[in-house]
C-alpha cells in the first residue's frame, strides 16, 4: 500500500481548525494541513481526518508527547501517528515558544 493520504495537524494563536485548512493534491496524494488555537482540538479533527481517508498523521512540535498520545488515542490506533521532535538543542527554544499547559 502506497501512502497516499497525509494529515499535518499544528497549533497557532487565533487559529480555528474548521477555517485554517489547507489541501495539496497532486498525481494522486493528497496533504491536508490543519491549525488550531487549541491543542485540546487535535484528538478530534485527527479522528475526522481518519474518518476522511488520512492514512497517517503527524503532529507538530508544539503538541508533545501528552497530545500525541490523546490523538492515538483518539484515532484508535487505525492509522501511524507521530510528532516532530527536538533535540536537546532545542528544548529550551520549545518551551519559551509553547508554555506547558494544562489539559
Amino acid at each position: 500500500m502506497a501512502l497516499d493520504a497525509f494529515g499535518f495537524l499544528f497549533t497557532g494563536r487565533g487559529l480555528d481548525p474548521d477555517r485554517d485548512r489547507s489541501v495539496i493534491e497532486r498525481d494522486g496524494f493528497r496533504a491536508v494541513m490543519v491549525g488550531m488555537a487549541d491543542p485540546a482540538r487535535a484528538p478530534e479533527i485527527a479522528a475526522r481526518l481518519v474518518d476522511e481517508g488520512i492514512q497517517l498523521i503527524e503532529l507538530c512540535g508544539g503538541f508533545g508527547p501528552v497530545w500525541t498520545a490523546r490523538v492515538i488515542e483518539a484515532t484508535k490506533s487505525r492509522v501511524p501517528v507521530g510528532s516532530v521532535g527536538y533535540g536537546p538543542e532545542s528544548i529550551d527554544g520549545m518551551a519559551a515558544l509553547f508554555p506547558p499547559q494544562a489539559g
